[in-house]
C-alpha cells in the first residue's frame, strides 16, 4: 500500500466533504472550512493507495492571550478526522508534525482546539486544559419571561457590541469581524437549530442548540453587557429553557463560565457535572 501525506488541493474537495460527513454527521466542518482563507493550503490530507482516508485542517484566528491583553495571531486547527479502516495507522500524528510547521511558517504564536481525545494531541506537543461543563433536567417555567425575544439579523449589530465587550476581557475568546457575523457564525448556529434570543433592551443575549432529536438542548453561547447583571442572565436562562421545552427537550448542557453558575437554576433543576 502507497500512503501519502500531502497538501490538499482543490480536486480533493469533494473526497473532503465525504470524510468529514462520516466522521462528524451534520457537524458544519465542510462549510466553516469553505469560508477559510487559502484553506487548500492549510490543509493536509492522507491518502492510501490514491485514496483519500484523513485530514485535518487550521485556520490563523485572533485569540485573546491574556484578560485585556492583545490579540495573538493563534492556529484554530479542526476537522481532524480519519476514515475508520485507516485509523490506528499514525496517519494523524504525521498530519500535526506536518501542520506545527506550517503554523509555524504561518507566523502563528501558538495553536489551540477542542477535543473529546486529548491524548492524541498530548503526545503530538499540546497542553490540556479543561472546559468546564454542566448539564441537568430542564426548568419548567409556566410562561415565558417578559423582556426577551427571538434575534432577528437586524439585531446583529447588537449582537456584535454584546458579544465583543463581554470578551474584552476573557482569554481563549475569538475577536470576531464583521465578515464572521455575516458569515461564519450562521454556519455554526443554522437557523433550523439553533434559537439566539435578546433581551429587549439589548442588555444579554444567548444563543441555545434544539437537536433534531428532543432530548438535551445546548446553550452554545451568552454575552451580557455587564458581567455582574444576574437579572439579565436569569432571564435569559429562563427563557431558554421555556424555549427548549416548547420542542420537547427536557434536559440541557452549558459550559458557562464559573462565576456565572450560581444563576443555573433559572435554567436546571439539578445541576451536575457532565461524566
Amino acid at each position: 500500500m502507497t500512503t501519502i501525506h500531502r497538501t490538499a488541493t482543490e480536486a480533493d474537495e469533494p473526497a473532503l466533504r465525504v470524510l468529514w460527513a462520516e466522521v462528524f454527521g451534520p457537524a458544519p466542518v465542510a462549510a466553516l472550512w469553505a469560508l477559510g482563507e487559502k484553506r487548500h493550503a492549510r490543509t493536509l490530507v492522507t491518502t492510501e493507495d490514491g485514496r483519500l482516508v484523513a485530514a485535518l485542517h487550521y485556520q490563523p484566528r485572533p485569540v485573546r492571550t491574556a484578560p485585556a491583553g492583545a490579540p495573538a495571531r493563534v492556529a484554530c486547527l479542526g476537522g481532524v478526522a480519519t476514515l475508520p479502516q485507516a485509523r490506528g495507522k499514525g496517519h494523524v500524528r504525521r498530519m500535526l508534525d506536518l501542520a506545527v510547521a506550517r503554523m509555524t511558517e504561518d507566523d502563528c504564536a501558538w495553536s489551540l482546539l477542542f477535543t473529546g481525545t486529548p491524548r492524541v494531541y498530548e503526545g503530538a506537543g499540546w497542553t490540556t486544559y479543561e472546559a468546564p461543563a454542566w448539564e441537568g433536567p430542564l426548568t419548567a417555567p409556566p410562561r415565558a419571561p417578559g423582556g426577551v425575544r427571538a434575534a432577528t439579523a437586524a439585531d446583529l449589530p447588537d449582537l456584535a457590541r454584546l458579544r465583543t465587550a463581554y470578551d474584552t476581557a476573557r482569554p481563549l475568546t475569538t475577536v470576531r469581524t464583521p465578515a464572521d457575523w455575516h458569515h461564519r457564525v450562521p454556519a455554526w448556529y443554522p437557523e433550523a437549530t439553533t434559537t439566539t434570543l435578546l433581551t429587549t433592551d439589548a442588555t444579554g443575549y444567548l444563543t441555545f442548540r434544539a437537536h433534531t432529536t428532543p432530548g438535551t438542548a445546548t446553550v452554545e453561547e451568552l454575552a451580557l453587557a455587564d458581567p455582574a447583571d444576574t437579572p439579565t442572565l436569569t432571564r435569559l436562562l429562563t427563557a431558554a429553557a421555556h424555549e427548549a421545552r416548547l420542542t420537547g427537550h427536557h434536559h440541557a448542557r452549558t459550559h458557562l463560565p464559573t462565576t456565572l453558575t450560581p444563576s443555573l437554576p433559572a435554567l436546571l433543576t439539578t445541576v451536575r457535572t457532565p461524566a
